[in-house]
């Protein structure tokens, strides 16, 4: 290793580390509030909100394979993750000015605001997987990308599983479905719905939405870009950076 990929594989670990900590008091108990109101919401409304998402979500999986760069060969850690930095920053910034735009234009363009954020986020995974080299026209990388989204924004019980099959992919990938039709979506959606909600609603006042909006969106994508750094890294420094990764 290089000084550069020493320090990364440092701050991986300490990454590493968080996603497997054990959920906290706060942590449970909001979860169990969150549980309690999905609990009351009709299950209608939770299947036509799965289905809304998983459409949504492969929509913009089809879309960006066409929109992506070939993947970058033949290059350093340390380039790599330059470029990718870049990416992260200019989603960030286009991630804000929609915040502010829709947050600054009442509810419906409040609510505008949750698809149109979630293309922002997609697009930026693929970007940033093909700047570590790897083919997003290869289905099981669309679904690594699914995995990295759901670790970002999962509470930390969701977290800690999601992050189990992410550490041993190269073994997990092979159980995978032939098609995305198989992926949890259900949990997908409410983990993801379960983060963002607090943030997000009050991106619907009046008068502060959009310096909100801006502020969150600024933020999620950060987060994102952070946890897309780390799963592409446990692939690339060496596998002996994983942290007790099981066999799944």
């Amino acid at each position: 290793m290089d000084t550069y990929e020493q320090q990364a594989h440092i701050q991986l670990q300490f990454w590493q580390r968080r996603m497997q900590q054990k959920p906290s008091l706060g942590s449970r108990i909001a979860k169990g509030v969150q549980d309690k109101i999905n609990g009351i919401i009709p299950e209608k409304v939770h299947n036509a909100i799965t289905v809304a998402i998983e459409k949504m979500v492969k929509g913009v999986l089809f879309g960006a394979r066409y929109t992506t760069t070939a993947p970058l060969t033949d290059a350093s850690l340390e380039l790599r993750e330059a470029r990718v930095r870049q990416q992260i920053e200019f989603y960030q910034k286009t991630a804000s000015v929609e915040g502010a735009i829709t947050g600054a234009g009442g509810i419906l363009m409040g609510l505008a605001d949750f698809p149109i954020l979630i293309g922002i986020k997609i697009k930026l995974l693929f970007d940033i997987a093909a700047l570590y080299g790897y083919d997003v026209s290869d289905y099981k990388e669309r679904l690594y990308i699914l995995y990295i989204f759901q670790l970002a924004f999962s509470s930390q019980k969701g977290r800690n599983e999601v992050y189990n099959k992410i550490a041993a992919w190269q073994g997990y990938s092979r159980t995978l479905p032939d098609t995305a039709d198989e992926f949890d979506w259900r949990t997908f959606q409410q983990e993801y719905r379960d983060y963002i909600d607090l943030a997000k609603m009050a991106q619907l006042i009046p008068f502060i939405g959009a310096a909100v909006g801006a502020v969150v969106n600024y933020k999620l994508v950060a987060k994102l870009g952070e946890t897309a750094m780390n799963c592409y890294r446990m692939r690339l420094i060496s596998p002996l950076t994983v942290l007790n990764a099981p066999d799944i």
